[in-house]
């Protein structure tokens, strides 16, 4: 894949997550891992978030609810605190839990609701 869309994705990556988010999990990399977070900025970042066919805020509800349905719960967390970036509210997150508890199951939403709480907090706190 070319290099462009590494750096695309790792652009949409910091925008989306933050900088210090970013320089954190790129700290961490070693030739272990380092062709699976290539895909994963390649893929994730650089060709769907950074595909423009939805806004920053509908991608990141969508995530929301696929990390709550599938109980990703860091993975979730992680989105949470990057609604700041993204634009999703705390009221658009309710309403994406309220889905999560219809089609996914109500202790998938009661746990979700359970971490955003606490996670949105924190974040309000910092």
């Amino acid at each position: 894949m070319p290099d462009d869309i590494y750096e695309t994705g790792l652009a949409t990556r910091r925008k989306v997550l933050g900088e210090a988010h970013v320089d954190r999990a790129s700290a961490g990399i070693t030739a272990f891992d380092e062709t699976f977070q290539r895909m994963i900025t390649e893929a994730a970042w650089g060709r769907t978030w950074s595909s423009g066919g939805l806004p920053m805020r509908e991608r990141s509800m969508i995530t929301l609810a696929l990390l709550a349905a599938l109980g990703h719960w860091d993975e979730f967390q992680m989105h949470l605190r990057a609604t700041r970036n993204t634009g999703a509210s705390e009221k658009d997150i309710a309403e994406v839990l309220m889905h999560v508890a219809i089609y996914a199951g109500v202790p998938a939403a009661n746990h979700a609701i359970k971490l955003a709480k606490a996670t949105l907090n924190a974040d309000t706190e910092a």
